[in-house]
């Protein structure tokens, strides 16, 4: 029997990632150029002392089942617990996708029944951020609560945005509402859930018998609990958190990594943040390189201009090369004279001699126009080609070609 258990739902198909998710599920996608996202929730898990972790998977799952593999750089690998990894799977009665968030709980249902919890948390795969489980569950047990969710504030203007927790002065919740056009408060709901299972059981099988449901559970099973009069407790988050669905915030996750002003330590000993790395040796960083404001990670070469960016893990900048305000994921290769700029680089991709790829903000006029551009993984741009601002790569870009 355990006393707590986590659900960690890895399934999305992360479509506002585009190219950079095209063949991987967005919790695989790199981060902070030696992680994963998926590392953040692991992490924050044993670290809060939450050693059996469920990771539901759908979407492109080789290699993040490849990445987690038997659980061991975070210390779930465990013979009673631990981590596993649940895809959909053939039951006697049929089998079918996971059709929500709820419905993926409720699929699993038998897995969780093995441990007997008393709570479970809900957990999302795509944010970037270090929490203690532990405090929300004691919190939760506190107030004996049948569902508890992390909030957080969220600038008023921008409240419309998120589904808002509408709470009372002890901090239960009285109302939910999904991005609404005037909001009542700014609690903007994390999508962190502990809920005490036994009464979650009986809401997933409920909505599960619902043929007019959308399997969700923001949609459906708080909105029903809240309609039951059951208690729900507003749990309030006051360090960094980043939803990293999108290329936009991805990009900028990267970029508060060296940002002083920011206020997230990554590498603070007393919350480790684990990952699987692949073994590289130490980054070399040549006399004919200038290297300002960037984390440049294990195995990468350096002969080029670097400036506020991040290199990840095995890289390779070459002579007269230039990377400004970018983000190379593992493998990458940028060739002579190439200029990388206002971008992301897929793992693996090779940017020919004399490409540019991204532009900066300050040239361009109308600046509607101007966004991250993402080149995927494995792409080449062909030598002397031109990648424009946001634009998005998906194959080959053949030399001398501009892209719009």
């Amino acid at each position: 029997m355990k006393d707590t258990i986590a659900m960690l739902l890895a399934g999305g198909q992360g479509s506002r990632l585009y190219a950079l998710t095209q063949n991987i599920a967005k919790p695989a996608v790199p981060y902070g150029g030696k992680y994963r996202i998926i590392d953040f929730p692991l992490s924050n898990c044993i670290n809060s002392g939450i050693d059996t972790v469920g990771v539901l998977t759908q979407y492109q799952p080789l290699v993040l089942n490849e990445y987690i593999g038997d659980g061991k750089p975070w210390d779930l690998d465990r013979l009673y617990g631990g981590v596993h990894v649940l895809p959909p799977y053939q039951k006697a009665s049929g089998s079918d996708w996971y059709l929500g968030t709820a419905n993926a709980i409720y699929q699993n249902i038998p897995f969780i029944d093995r441990y007997e919890p008393k709570n479970v948390v809900i957990l999302s795969g795509d944010h970037i951020y270090k929490m203690n489980y532990q405090k929300m569950v004691q919190a939760h047990v506190d107030a004996e609560a049948a569902c508890t969710i992390a909030v957080m504030e969220v600038p008023k203007e921008e409240a419309s945005r998120f589904g808002i927790m509408n709470t009372r002065e002890d901090g239960t919740i009285y109302e939910f509402e999904e991005k609404p056009k005037e909001p009542k408060s700014n609690l903007a709901s994390m999508g962190i859930y502990v809920f005490d299972w036994k009464k979650l059981r009986a809401y997933l099988i409920a909505d599960y018998e619902n043929p007019d449901s959308n399997s969700d559970f923001g949609k459906d099973i708080i909105p029903n609990m809240l309609a039951d009069g059951e208690k729900m407790l507003s749990y309030r988050f006051e360090g960094y958190w980043k939803d990293v669905g999108t290329i936009d915030s991805l990009w900028e996750a990267n970029m508060d990594l060296i940002d002083p002003n920011v206020p997230f330590d990554i590498w603070d000993d007393s919350w480790k943040i684990y990952s699987r790395n692949s073994t590289n040796p130490p980054q070399f960083i040549s006399d004919i390189s200038k290297v300002e404001n960037s984390m440049v990670c294990e195995g990468s070469v350096v002969d080029g201009t670097v400036d506020f960016s991040v290199i990840s893990y095995g890289c390779v900048i070459k002579k007269g090369a230039e990377v400004r305000d970018s983000i190379l994921m593992p493998g990458t290769v940028v060739e002579e004279g190439a200029t990388v700029q206002y971008s992301i680089i897929g793992e693996n991709a090779v940017i020919k001699a004399g490409a540019v790829v991204g532009e900066r903000p300050e040239d361009i006029k109308d600046l509607d126009k101007w966004g991250v551009a993402v080149v995927a993984p494995g792409v080449t741009v062909g030598f002397g080609s031109k990648v424009k601002a946001k634009a998005m790569i998906y194959s080959d870009v053949e030399g001398g070609v501009e892209t719009c």
